[in-house]
């Protein structure tokens, strides 16, 4: 009887270690509906203004997203000098490639929300990757059990 107990608090055990592991996995799904969430909450935007917003935000995201990934791949490549200046230069024509992108979606978000919701949207963005980025940083310092 004792083993039969000792067994089912074991399996128990195991069971919750494996279940809190599932739900620190990222998924990039639950992590945009998250943010659109958010978004929508501290922008006060209306049902309405989200469904026109949130297309034009995702698509300024891909564009984004290909303009990181270049940016990623820039120091995959040979550390010499002279590959370094050129990754380097390119980089800060990424940058400014990334800032020419959300110059052209704020000018189309404006089209479809009021100015004060736009920056709405601006500022509920960076305080939700600001928390975001603080929560992974506290994930990863935490202690191991």
């Amino acid at each position: 009887m004792k083993k039969l107990l000792v067994f089912a608090v074991l399996m128990f055990v195991v069971a919750l270690g494996a279940s809190a592991e599932e739900q620190q996995k990222f998924s990039p799904e639950k992590f945009q509906a998250d943010l659109e969430q958010y978004i929508t909450t501290e922008a006060g935007l209306t049902n309405e203004e989200a469904a026109k917003f949130f297309p034009l935000y995702r698509e300024m995201q891909q564009k984004q997203r290909v303009v990181y990934n270049k940016m990623h791949e820039l120091f995959k490549l040979p550390h010499d000098e002279a590959s370094c200046k050129r990754a380097v230069q390119r980089r800060d024509q990424l940058e400014i490639e990334l800032k020419q992108i959300a110059q052209t979606y704020h000018n189309k978000f404006l089209r479809v929300l009021p100015a004060s919701k736009v920056i709405g949207t601006i500022i509920a963005e960076d305080k939700f990757h600001r928390r975001a980025f603080r929560k992974l940083g506290q994930q990863r310092n935490a202690p191991k059990k």
